[in-house]
């Protein structure tokens, strides 16, 4: 009977339909927990990550978890405050429950644990993150080419007083992309006013929109380093400043999450390719593949807050 529920070993075809057909007349299951206990992969595969209920994290989540089971995996959701210490607390969770993998979409565990969880067999799995620790896999978005592009096409629509929309919660990718539109931006010398008021959320875009635009010389082209700023932006401009998008403001989003394309936005951004990513994270997780970094390329998807040059 084992060997029919684990996959372990040959077992005629005629004897598995009658095992089956046994156990469920039985009511019995596998307790697919215990096989961890003696030394199996338990097929637990830990997603740790803030917010979930963020549009990005939501599409990200289920993309991954659907992928995991096509390759029967088990997925385990860690919603996590994306600090430090509460992402390493979910890296401990998931050797207790004997994970034979994490992947890390949010905050950046200590590269002690992270060396940890390698030492006991787990494979860890970093989503754009920065973290130098040896023996994980990386997947990564190229944010300074994109970002690089995000200048070029507000420079483009006319735009020259530029402003940026980043959140408090400083994470690496958005560090990156903020980080990479200034530059950019500085090597042609243009000034981009950069406003972190909150955490990232729609409200953080909204407040920003207050603050940005309620001034004597308010920007003209504003790159948000999420689609959820850019919404709450968007709806500040319109309903309190009466701006017209994009006559009067350009507007630039990233992550194209599903409302992007709704009609009340029409978000010009840049696509992360979820799916891809995605399958990448299976394909690693049901390979030998040790140590590998794969990066991914946003592509721009034009919609109608940019103006055309």
């Amino acid at each position: 009977m084992s060997r029919t529920f684990s996959g372990a070993g040959s077992v005629a075809p005629a004897t598995r339909r009658k095992v089956l057909k046994a156990a469920e007349e039985l009511g019995y299951h596998a307790n697919l927990l215990a096989r961890g206990l003696v030394g199996e992969p338990s097929k637990i595969v830990c997603l740790i990550a803030a917010d979930v209920g963020q549009p990005y994290h939501a599409a990200m989540i289920d993309k991954v978890t659907r992928q995991l089971q096509d390759h029967s995996k088990v997925s385990m959701i860690i919603n996590t405050g994306g600090d430090e210490d509460s992402v390493s607390q979910a890296l401990r969770q998931s050797l207790q429950y004997r994970a034979e993998a994490s992947v890390v979409l949010s905050g950046s565990p200590s590269a002690k644990l992270v060396q940890s969880c390698l030492a006991n067999g787990q494979r860890v799995v970093l989503v754009n993150r920065t973290d130098d620790a040896e023996g994980v896999e990386r997947i990564w978005i190229d944010n300074r080419n994109a970002c690089r592009e995000a200048l070029a096409l507000l420079r483009r629509a006319g735009c020259s007083r530029l402003a940026c929309v980043s959140s408090q919660a400083r994470t690496p990718s958005m560090m990156m992309r903020e980080t990479a539109f200034t530059e950019a931006a500085d090597e042609v010398g243009v000034k981009v006013d950069v406003t972190r008021i909150g955490p990232t959320n729609y409200d953080t875009g909204l407040e920003a929109a207050r603050v940005l635009l309620g001034r004597s010389e308010p920007p003209d082209g504003v790159f948000c380093v999420t689609d959820l700023l850019a919404f709450g932006f968007m709806d500040g401009a319109r309903n309190i400043f009466g701006a017209d998008i994009p006559g009067d403001l350009c507007v630039i989003g990233f992550d194209d999450v599903p409302q992007a394309r709704w009609s009340a936005y029409e978000l010009t951004t840049f696509r992360q390719p979820m799916d891809e990513m995605a399958r990448r994270i299976a394909d690693i997780l049901t390979s030998e593949s040790s140590g590998s970094t794969s990066a991914f390329e946003a592509l721009p998807v034009w919609r109608k807050t940019v103006r055309m040059g």
